[in-house]
């Protein structure tokens, strides 16, 4: 591991550089977290754009807060470099590469989806998000559930969701269970940020007064699409945990409250995020487009990055004082544990919605032992899929 004082941190790459350097990075960001590791190798190793204490920082701070962490992380890196206009930068590069891809497969999904080599693959993807989910769930718990009050708060959260309680309360409640778990977990020592807060307020009035600019145009001129970014945007700002936290809720909202959209159609928006680089919560603009056309698709897209997007900037300063709070990190704590529930139980209504045979259950449980196994999820999906043109 680098040392902080043996490494020197080279002046900060222009809006360019940063853009293509992240742009680079995005088209093979394939495994979700697992990128937070290359973006280490760039950014701290080759580059030296930033320090290995700043950086180990900043991935605490995204995992704190709601948004794909990957996405993220990418956003702090450009905001410790050059300022809110290298978040911007970093954050939309990392990104593109897996919005231009989902785009262009839900356009083809539309024109193709009925054929039966593709009824066949995506037939097979689906009995493999099944194991995908179960495995995050397992992982994920493994992590969280430490004490059996934490298992508890769990379970709660997974009876709520199951009873489709209103995910907003939920966290709420798990929230308030936390800070009275007594998590006796030591809160990490301050660190210091070199992020510059002088600027950062007067940005952040500007890009929050251009999101109200925005929707407020939506809620006027076209009411569909505000309906579909306030929903959008709402499960990214309660969606801590990452992706996996995130695709749940979006199942939880499209297709159970509001039926806009069938279950195994969705698991196959699943299915297409898994051969996109990025976060799988580029599945948004999947909906998107399927629902409101490639409009959709963008707005889609824009409302479920933005919010976790502007908490990044608006915290990144105040994180440490933060983390400093028993009962901040004991009501985090206590949101990540209802979020094993939440993914448990989405384990069960994506199950319900394969339908299941002896070749599909046998395919599921391969890939369910692969990822045990630390397997490559990218080649696991390909496998996947090829086993199911020629089997199911």
């Amino acid at each position: 591991m680098e040392s902080s004082q043996a490494q020197t941190v080279s002046p900060g790459p222009s809006i360019t550089r940063l853009f293509g350097s992240f742009l680079r990075l995005g088209i093979t960001a394939f495994g979700g977290p697992a990128m937070i590791a290359f973006m280490r190798k760039m950014a701290v190793t080759q580059r030296h754009w930033i320090d290995p204490e700043s950086f180990q920082s900043g991935v605490g701070l995204c995992q704190t807060i709601p948004g794909a962490t990957v996405m993220q992380m990418a956003a702090y890196i450009g905001l410790k470099i050059r300022g809110v206009r290298g978040a911007l930068a970093s954050y939309i590069g990392f990104c593109m590469p897996a919005f231009l891809l989902m785009m262009a497969l839900s356009a083809l999904y539309t024109y193709t989806g009925s054929l039966p080599a593709v009824v066949s693959v995506f037939s097979g993807l689906q009995a493999m998000i099944v194991s995908i989910v179960a495995n995050a769930t397992l992982s994920f718990g493994k992590t969280t559930l430490k004490t059996w009050k934490s298992v508890i708060i769990a379970m709660i959260a997974a009876g709520l969701f199951g009873v489709q309680a209103n995910p907003v309360l939920i966290l709420a409640l798990a929230a308030f269970l936390g800070v009275f778990a007594k998590n006796k977990r030591p809160v990490a020592p301050p660190e210091v940020h070199s992020v510059k807060m002088a600027r950062i307020p007067i940005a952040l009035a500007f890009l929050l007064a251009a999101t109200v600019a925005g929707f407020a145009l939506l809620f006027f001129f076209h009411r569909d699409l505000f309906d579909l970014a306030a929903i959008m945007s709402r499960i990214d700002l309660i969606a801590f945990g990452g992706g996996f936290a995130s695709v749940p809720l979006m199942f939880h909202e499209i297709v159970e409250v509001r039926s806009w959209m069938d279950g195994p159609t969705f698991l196959n928006g699943i299915a297409l995020g898994q051969f996109t680089p990025g976060p799988i919560v580029i599945t948004a603009t999947f909906v998107g487009y399927l629902l409101k056309g490639p409009l959709g698709g963008l707005i889609a897209t824009i409302a479920m990055f933005l919010p976790s997007f502007l908490i990044l900037i608006g915290i990144a300063p105040w994180f440490d004082r933060l983390r400093q709070s028993p009962y901040f990190m004991r009501a985090i704590g206590g949101i990540l544990c209802s979020f094993v529930g939440l993914l448990l139980t989405v384990t069960v209504n994506f199950a319900l919605n394969v339908h299941w045979d002896f070749l599909h259950i046998l395919l599921a449980a391969a890939v369910f032992v692969a990822l045990l196994l630390n397997a490559d999820i990218l080649w696991v999906v390909l496998v996947g899929a090829g086993v199911s043109i020629f089997v199911l």
